[in-house]
């Protein structure tokens, strides 16, 4: 069930959406809303490795994407990078390594960095996450290794395609890509 995601990218798909359905419990004592969420066979797998680092989800989730023609075709695979660096585990980068492995595509990571610290889900304002963004997101493009290159940017999760929308200028204008498509295994249901 694949999802086209729209932005400045040539083309964009997120696997499936990442819940199915959730129901608000109310507030928990910190103020926080809590939720009991049904999730997307993707969903829970990227929820499981994400959140409960059971790496054995890995390859489940790189079968599921066996559904999502055309990644061969790239020069590329870029995972964007972590806002918790101090995460156990790095769930995109695990995802991209497997994919490009099973797909013949070389993966470039440590391509982005994020030197951001505070995670975009928790800002509303598009523009405020956009100079966030802009600060804290950052391309190595010394070698000149993405001049006239496809390129295949993978993220987990797409809640409002900010972080994306930045790689892929920064890829564009920096990095000098010919093309820049974006794969994530997951959307939310709104964009905040």
């Amino acid at each position: 069930m694949a999802i086209n995601l729209d932005g400045n990218w040539k083309s964009g798909k997120a696997y499936d959406l990442h819940t199915v359905s959730s129901t608000h419990l109310g507030t928990d004592e910190a103020g926080h809303d809590r939720f009991d969420n049904t999730r997307s066979e993707m969903g829970e797998l990227v929820y499981q490795l994400k959140y409960k680092g059971d790496k054995s989800r890995v390859q489940h989730i790189v079968t599921l994407l066996d559904d999502i023609k055309g990644i061969e075709a790239f020069d590329f695979i870029i995972p964007i990078p972590p806002t918790k660096k101090d995460r156990p585990i790095q769930p995109v980068e695990l995802i991209a390594v497997a994919l490009g492995a099973k797909r013949s595509v070389t993966v470039v990571t440590g391509a982005l960095t994020n030197s951001g610290t505070e995670e975009l889900k928790g800002i509303t304002d598009p523009i405020a996450r956009k100079e966030l963004l802009d600060e804290a997101l950052k391309l190595d493009a010394s070698q000149g290794k993405f001049k006239g290159k496809k390129v295949l940017l993978i993220d987990d999760l797409y809640r409002s395609g900010s972080t994306l929308r930045v790689a892929t200028d920064l890829l564009y204008k920096e990095g000098e890509a010919a093309q820049v498509s974006v794969l994530t295994m997951t959307k939310t249901r709104s964009n905040r």
